[in-house]
């Protein structure tokens, strides 16, 4: 196998864990948070950070580092429009999932707190926070549909 395949399969296997990982982390966040069970969001949100930095921060460095070799050894240029879009798409997610980290560590020490205390109900600074993680959210796994599409389809425009 050529050192190009092997960086491939790397790159797309670290793809699908960062957006497969940022799914179903968001998946079990968003519907932990409508239990009303304290518990259940304060295991939820701590397991969510732990997976954002056990999986998520490895496959956000390895994605650049990936596909700028791969791009290199391809012979693409960055200033190819699909390969363009795809770069700003991926700012876009990043520049989204930064301040989503630190919301989802306060998040999870307001529910460590709230357990802890025995309380029956989060705060509203969860639900704001909550709110504002997931209105961060959104645009980022939109942005990381359009990488997959401008990847697999290389558009000629």
């Amino acid at each position: 196998m050529s050192m190009y395949l092997i960086l491939k399969t790397l790159h797309i296997l670290s793809s699908v864990l960062m957006v497969g990982t940022g799914f179903g982390s968001a998946f079990y966040m968003f519907f932990a948070n409508r239990t009303g069970n304290v518990h259940a969001q304060a295991v939820v949100s701590r397991l969510v950070v732990r997976a954002d930095w056990w999986f998520t921060t490895p496959t956000i460095i390895v994605q650049p580092v990936s596909g700028l070799a791969l791009m290199h050894m391809a012979g693409w240029s960055w200033t190819t429009p699909w390969l363009l879009l795809s770069i700003v798409l991926y700012v876009i997610a990043g520049l989204c999932w930064m301040p989503v980290v630190a919301i989802q560590i306060r998040m999870a020490r307001l529910a460590a707190e709230t357990a802890a205390h025995g309380a029956s109900a989060m705060p509203q600074e969860y639900f704001r926070l909550a709110r504002m993680w997931e209105c961060l959210g959104y645009p980022a796994f939109i942005a990381m549909l359009g990488v997959y599409y401008l990847m697999v389809n290389k558009p000629a425009w």
